[in-house]
């Protein structure tokens, strides 16, 4: 070899090695640092989505209560309808009930009569 060879095997020679313990200390750390941050992440993702579930319970919830309360507003809107024309109209409560009887055979001669 001459020696620029050797001056150059020299140059080449004297690069850094590399400090293995501190790699691997630094990716342990990077390791759990990061198994850390998904456990929080599912933490949090589990808590969303049982909120979700909640809020949706609440919604189903609030939406049969709000048919209800809207079958009975137009239950209670006809009702007062119904009543206001009754008052206008003078009706009054019944008391008794009468009958009266007819007797079949006049209903039958009256039904042949009127076809006639």
């Amino acid at each position: 070899m001459t020696t620029i060879a050797l001056s150059y095997s020299r140059i080449y020679n004297k690069a850094p090695q590399a400090n293995w313990k501190i790699i691997c200390f630094t990716g342990f750390i990077l390791c759990s640092f990061l198994l850390v941050f998904y456990i929080y992440q599912i933490i949090n993702l589990t808590k969303g989505s049982y909120s979700i579930n909640s809020y949706e319970k609440q919604l189903a919830l609030v939406s049969e209560e709000n048919k209800d309360l809207e079958f009975s507003f137009a239950e209670s809107n006809f009702l007062g309808q119904v009543l206001a024309k009754t008052q206008k109209l003078n009706f009054q409560k019944t008391i008794s009930v009468s009958y009266v009887q007819i007797l079949d055979s006049s209903v039958a001669s009256v039904q042949k009569d009127n076809m006639k």
